[in-house]
């Protein structure tokens, strides 16, 4: 019963993570934080949750991004660019969530959700504040062809802070990284999603590293997620490609302000 469990929680998890650029560890780490003490799964730690939750991430990138690969939705050269960032921050995150409050995460963190899900509402309104500006890029699907320029060292700064976020809490950073690109550089949405996806498979494999050191994983709980995980990745990017971008935004604005909402209500009470 314990493994089915897990092997759901790493379906679901996984597959709207990969629709809305996520990740899935939104979802796996209040999972099994809220399971765990319950007569379904034992008890584990803040620092447990996230530890094994960043080890799955890697898992749900790795699937995520080879189905958006095939799709040719990656923007290699703005990933690998973020990913300078966000590589530091998220070994930093990693060794700071030893000393984590998850009471106070939950409420601010939450706070957070909810506001950016309000940022996306605005989206066609506002202009991006670095669209024009940076590296220029262009992408062309279904819906047309696509431009936006990316600001080297604003992204850099921004992926910095994403990956500290996605370090410390076992979540991907994806909650953050994908309004940030559509925000900030008007990234397609589609783009946005599948680069997340990259993003956090590099990134989780580097704070992996740390919680592995530090003994945050639980191993058998890892082990019954992986399934689960790889094929609930390739089912949300196979979605994401029958969804038009403004779906995909409202999807991820829902995601947002539920777990967020969540988050907060964990976090007074």
């Amino acid at each position: 019963m314990e493994w089915i469990l897990l092997l759901g929680i790493g379906l679901l998890a996984a597959a709207i993570g990969a629709l809305v650029g996520l990740g899935g560890g939104i979802i796996i780490v209040p999972a099994l934080l809220f399971l765990g003490g319950t007569a379904l799964l034992d008890p584990v730690s803040p620092q447990v949750a996230v530890g094994t939750s960043s080890v799955i991430l890697i898992i749900t990138g790795l699937s995520s991004t080879l189905a958006y690969m095939k799709q040719k939705k990656v923007d290699y050269k703005l990933g690998f660019l973020l990913f300078i960032g966000s590589a530091p921050g998220s070994l930093l995150g990693a060794w700071a969530n030893k000393g984590l409050n998850m009471e106070q995460f939950s409420l601010f963190f939450g706070l957070f959700m909810v506001f950016m899900s309000f940022v996306l509402m605005l989206k066609n309104r506002a202009k991006p504040l670095f669209a024009s500006r940076g590296l220029t890029r262009t992408f062309t699907d279904n819906e047309g062809t696509h431009t936006y320029s990316i600001e080297p060292i604003t992204g850099t700064i921004a992926s910095f802070v994403v990956g500290f976020l996605g370090g410390l809490f076992g979540i991907g950073g994806g909650s953050l990284m994908v309004p940030a690109m559509i925000m900030l550089f008007a990234v397609p949405p589609h783009v946005a999603v599948a680069t997340s996806m990259l993003l956090i498979f590099l990134s989780a494999g580097v704070s992996s590293v740390t919680h592995v050191f530090l003994g945050n994983v639980n191993w058998l709980y890892a082990a019954a997620l992986v399934p689960g995980a790889w094929f609930g990745a390739q089912i949300g990017a196979w979605l994401n490609a029958r969804l038009a971008s403004k779906t995909v935004v409202i999807m991820l604005r829902l995601v947002l302000i539920l777990v967020g909402v969540r988050l907060i209500w964990r976090g007074i009470y």
